[in-house]
């Protein structure tokens, strides 16, 4: 079996608040795009999880997602044959983009259908949140309003279609060190979340890329400075507007004209501010939970 993990973009993040356990209330967009890690699952007569990666550094045991997102299923419908995993990963890791929750949430959907486990995309994602806080969205994807920790999801209209830049410097930022730091008393401008939902709701993507905003940038960007240079070249090239993702430090632009976007992402290439760089579009559907995802 194949599945696709599909990355995503934040058109708006805010944080609203800091829960008592230490997680932090947050009011999200989130988005698919056309890049994607791809899992190949098969049965096995060994019984235990087995994972290899193209990606020497990643580990290969309980401290993968995948590997817990399996196990959680497995243990719980006590199923004794073993599963071997083949993770490719194409999407930056520590960018920002849930590359790492989105495999977990391949691996839930791969583990319910190569076993037959009869979940429906609700009792997969009720279960997700154990792994972690986008796993649930990762799920579902498309275009989705994210509260709570990240768990509680309202679906939204497809997105209008438009080009998508993705810039990476040669950074990684630990989601940990950005939210530790993060001071919601020095915050002046929370981007208007609800303005985009109902850009969204309206087709209008100038009206989305208006109104995007991401209170961590409050954060990653003092820290590392290329973040804003970024930024800054894609909106020079035409950018309808250009935020980091998440917490960092990728950075992604919006396009709605691909000649635009690919002189863009030459300008980018020229420019050496980012390591990796991907001229992609939206998901518009989020893609299936079926077949390939």
């Amino acid at each position: 079996m194949k599945l696709r993990a599909l990355a995503k973009i934040n058109l708006g993040l805010d944080v609203t608040g800091k829960r008592p356990d230490g997680y932090h209330e947050v009011r999200m967009i989130m988005q698919n795009i056309q890049m994607f890690d791809q899992l190949e699952m098969e049965k096995s007569g060994q019984p235990g999880i087995r994972i290899e990666t193209n990606l020497s550094f990643l580990p290969c045991n309980e401290n993968n997602l995948v590997y817990r997102a399996a196990d959680l299923l497995m243990k719980e419908f006590d199923i004794r044959e073993g599963l071997n995993i083949r993770l490719s990963k194409f999407i930056p890791v520590a960018a920002g983009m849930a590359g790492g929750s989105s495999d977990a949430a391949a691996a839930m959907v791969g583990v319910n259908r190569m076993f037959q486990l009869g979940l429906s995309t609700r009792e997969l994602m009720d279960r997700a949140v154990k792994i972690g806080a986008d796993v649930p969205y990762c799920v579902m994807r498309g275009t989705a309003l994210a509260e709570g920790i990240g768990e509680k999801l309202t679906k939204l209209p497809p997105m209008p279609f438009c080009y998508v830049l993705i810039g990476k410097p040669g950074i990684n930022v630990s989601t940990k060190f950005v939210y530790g730091n993060l001071d919601l008393k020095k915050i002046e401008q929370h981007p208007d979340i609800d303005g985009i939902r109902k850009a969204i709701e309206q087709k209008d993507l100038r009206g989305i890329a208006a109104k995007m905003g991401n209170v961590l940038e409050t954060v990653t960007c003092p820290a590392y400075p290329v973040i804003d240079e970024i930024k800054a070249l894609m909106l020079r090239k035409g950018a309808l507007n250009a935020m980091m993702s998440g917490s960092g430090p990728t950075v992604f632009g919006l396009f709605d004209n691909k000649e635009t976007a690919q002189k863009a992402c030459d300008s980018l290439r020229e420019s050496g501010l980012a390591r990796q760089m991907f001229l992609t579009t939206i998901s518009e559907s989020g893609g299936r939970t079926g077949g390939n995802r």
